[in-house]
């Protein structure tokens, strides 16, 4: 990774616009040793700027209401007054509420010895409650199957990281009119518990069910989605639902039960109803990547997530009943597992995975204008662990209460768009962007992909600048020169911000106080304060001539940098 920054005048959240690859092999591609022009035309937008960034999800629901975990929801609803969303694994699975690795349960469901059934909402209401009170909207996941109702409830529950952990709870309900039941009378719950706000949030059904997640058969999910469906509309005729989660989108099995379902949804014959076709406000699948450890180093596969985005669009595009449904990708992550440890994931403490997410976060909104869809939201399937020892190397957004550096870009991200609605996205060129075809052929191998996006609301324009690589290995920093066009006036103020291996870095503040497995009191102290978002510049004036201000920086390897103009 690259060290050090030179001083910089702006806070800079910029999109890169499409560069024609021919153009760009005349220029030359950028490298670390030449430097990088990059053009924010402020006066110039390209559309109204709608974030997609506010959405996470974890497996373990009774994180949720844990210290930490209501703590770190807190900070995600501060990120702007966007609304946050959070997506949640196990929210009727059978058990006591002790969480682990991978599992969480509530224990809505159980039954008589004569099959009577048993609601108790008294787990999951602290899971809600939490959530409302954090002002976060919930993305309601519909399942898993309890084990009263499990056509293979043994073994149901999972010991992961040992067994397999596609146990009881992934099998379908041995009596569908049963689980229709328990899915009215858990809407119905929420309904009278929380009131008018339940309106607002997104319902869906079930999980990857082209996967162990679902041991039926694609007509079986059908089912379990046409019969959620109702039960969730006849409480709340407006709810909007949605699914089917599948996995990343990829020529095979994932792609099939893709297409199957967006056939039923349009033609098929509803199982509640006996109508055609199912309601279906959204369309959600989840794009992965594929890191590996090579050579001592880390190197990501920002291509195979992006080829599966984009294989997702496609689908949905050729379908007319459907290319205008909004996606939601409900797991958009560098890899697929945020419970599992190993050498491919040891970036997750460090930039490499804020920059990663910052990277596809931005190529992820490219990607749906060149294929004419919506992406509505891009979960982030990250949150946090309870009782595990410091930087263990899980997939989260903070440790034991401190924030890791992906937080911070999320945090730049939130400025966008001044962090409020009506903001819009402005034309932003850059020399060091490589072209998106060039990715999804190759990946971010040979150069770095230098490149930025920027928004304009009222007098204020944010921009987001990022120096990624795939291969997490250390690099000169690149020399950037930032021209803003389109301003007014002679003078205006700037702030900055950073997210690099010296700026907003708890694991390096770690690392050079020994790398403590269980920091005391005052190293968490330390830490914490070494998680939040390092603020490099602070507000001062900068001049214009003939509407141009003009910005030498350095940018890090693997750095993400926020400049904020008012004007």
């Amino acid at each position: 990774m690259g060290t050090g920054w030179s001083s910089a005048a702006l806070l800079l959240l910029v999109f890169a616009a499409p560069f024609d690859p021919a153009s760009q092999a005349q220029r030359g591609e950028a490298d670390s040793n030449s430097t990088v022009t990059i053009r924010v035309h402020v006066d110039r937008p390209t559309g109204a700027y709608a974030p997609i960034w506010s959405f996470f999800g974890a497996d373990e629901p009774n994180y949720i209401y844990a210290a930490n975990g209501r703590k770190l929801l807190g900070e995600l609803a501060t990120l702007s007054p966007v609304p946050v969303y959070f997506r949640a694994h196990n929210l009727l699975t059978t058990g006591d509420g002790r969480a682990s690795l991978k599992w969480g349960s509530t224990n809505v469901y159980t039954e008589k010895s004569d099959g009577t059934p048993v609601y108790d909402f008294t787990i999951t209401d602290r899971i809600f409650d939490t959530l409302v009170a954090e002002h976060v909207r919930p993305l309601v996941e519909i399942g898993f199957m309890p084990e009263a109702l499990s056509t293979q409830p043994e073994p149901y529950r999972h010991s992961f990281p040992q067994g397999d952990i596609f146990t009881g709870w992934s099998y379908p309900p041995k009596d569908w009119a049963k689980w229709s039941k328990l899915v009215e009378v858990y809407a119905k719950h929420l309904r009278n518990r929380y009131g008018a706000q339940a309106d607002d949030w997104l319902w869906e059904i079930w999980n990857e069910p082209d996967i162990g997640y679902w041991h039926g058969t694609p007509t079986e999910y059908d089912r379990l989605y046409d019969l959620s469906v109702a039960a969730i509309r006849g409480v709340l005729p407006h709810a909007r639902v949605g699914g089917p989660e599948v996995t990343g989108i990829h020529p095979g099995r994932s792609e099939a039960f893709l297409r199957q379902f967006l056939e039923h949804c349009a033609h098929g014959v509803n199982a509640a109803t006996g109508g055609t076709g199912a309601p279906l406000d959204f369309i959600s699948y989840h794009p992965k990547g594929s890191p590996h450890f090579v050579d001592g180093h880390v190197e990501m596969s920002l291509k195979t997530q992006l080829e599966a985005v984009e294989n997702g669009m496609k689908a949905v595009a050729s379908y007319p009943e459907w290319k205008h449904t909004p996606i939601i990708l409900g797991e958009s992550d560098p890899e697929g597992c945020a419970a599992c440890q190993g050498s491919q994931n040891g970036y997750r403490n460090g930039p490499l995975y804020g920059v990663s997410v910052a990277e596809a976060t931005m190529r992820t909104d490219e990607l749906a204008r060149r294929n004419g869809v919506t992406v509505e939201g891009a979960v982030t399937w990250a949150f946090e662990f309870e009782d595990q020892p410091a930087f263990a190397g899980f997939r989260e957004l903070a440790m034991n209460g401190i924030d890791k550096p992906v937080l911070s870009v999320f945090r730049m991200m939130g400025k966008l768009g001044a962090g409020r609605a009506g903001g819009q996205w402005v034309k932003t060129e850059s020399t060091g962007a490589l072209p998106i075809a060039r990715i999804l052929g190759d990946g971010v191998r040979d150069a770095p992909d230098v490149n930025a996006v920027a928004t304009r609301n009222g007098r204020e324009v944010d921009v987001l600048l990022w120096n990624y690589h795939d291969d997490d290995v250390a690099a000169p920093p690149t020399a950037i020169h930032l021209m803003v066009d389109g301003l007014r006036g002679n003078t205006a103020k700037a702030e900055e911000f950073r997210m690099d291996e010296l700026h907003s870095n708890a694991y390096r503040a770690w690392l050079e106080m020994g790398g403590p497995a269980h920091p005391d009191d005052a190293q968490t102290r330390e830490l914490e304060k070494a998680g939040q978002l390092a603020q490099t510049q602070p507000e001062h004036t900068i001049s214009v001539r003939d509407g141009r201000t003009v910005i030498d920086l350095d940018l890090p390897r693997q750095g993400v940098a926020l400049t904020r103009i008012e004007n």
